[in-house]
């Protein structure tokens, strides 16, 4: 039988030599057991809804609305070269040409980077007077404008849309009182006439002006036929086949 105190002595060097053996292993504090939740910081914190987005404020209406629109036609032609919303500032604006209650009335989208004090004065003017000596017709019997008074860079129809643009294009239709209307252009312009088919510009049937319609054709641009001669073809096809009341 071991005495007592040899057996406090072996136990005591059995606890020494344990304890060497983890301060060798590099164990040299005391840790806790306790489960712990090594992955919280790997996960991605909780997603915070999202508040919904504000409604875009509308757009500002071109000179304050229809109800500032010009009465009649002389005061709309000088409207059109003054009023601030329709060109950036600086830019060179172009006004309208011909007289009022045409038997036809030309709209393109923009002048033509030509144009000085005239209305298509430039290549893709002298490409329409020649469209209209071939039916008959002469700058003298024909109203021609653009969409816009001057020429930008790139210009957003929808925006423009938005803020009105295409009511003033129907105010000015209806001012001069055309039996028919040509409309140059498909880069956005029809739509602001009407066209439920922005981008294909012979389905223009009608343009739509205080309850009342006028026949009207669609065509692409005067310089998009000048570049490509081959849509001449179609758009003399398709003007014979128009024939309006």
């Amino acid at each position: 039988m071991v005495p007592p105190n040899s057996q406090a002595a072996a136990l005591a060097q059995a606890v020494e030599a344990a304890l060497a053996w983890w301060r060798d292993a590099g164990v040299d504090g005391d840790w806790s057991d306790s489960p712990q939740d090594w992955l919280a910081k790997a996960r991605p914190a909780a997603r915070v809804a999202a508040p919904e987005p504000a409604a875009p404020a509308p757009a500002a209406m071109i000179a304050g609305g229809d109800a500032r629109l010009p009465a009649d036609l002389s005061a709309f032609a000088a409207w059109w070269l003054t009023e601030p919303d329709l060109a950036p500032p600086g830019a060179r604006r172009v006004p309208p040409a011909g007289p009022a209650a045409p038997d036809l009335m030309v709209i393109v989208p923009m002048p033509e980077a030509e144009d000085g004090n005239a209305i298509l004065s430039g290549p893709a003017g002298r490409l329409l007077d020649g469209f209209l000596a071939a039916v008959g017709l002469s700058r003298a019997h024909v109203y021609c404008t653009a969409a816009l008074p001057a020429r930008i860079a790139a210009p957003d129809w929808a925006a423009l849309a938005a803020a009105g643009l295409g009511r003033v294009l129907q105010h000015h239709v209806a001012l001069v009182r055309p039996r028919r209307v040509l409309v140059f252009g498909q880069s956005g312009i029809s739509a602001l006439a009407g066209n439920d088919s922005p981008n294909n510009p012979p389905h223009l049937p009608f343009i739509n002006h205080d309850g009342a319609t006028l026949p009207a054709l669609g065509a692409y641009d005067l310089e998009t036929i000048l570049a490509r001669p081959a849509l001449k073809a179609g758009l003399w096809s398709r003007w014979l086949d128009w024939q309006p009341a």
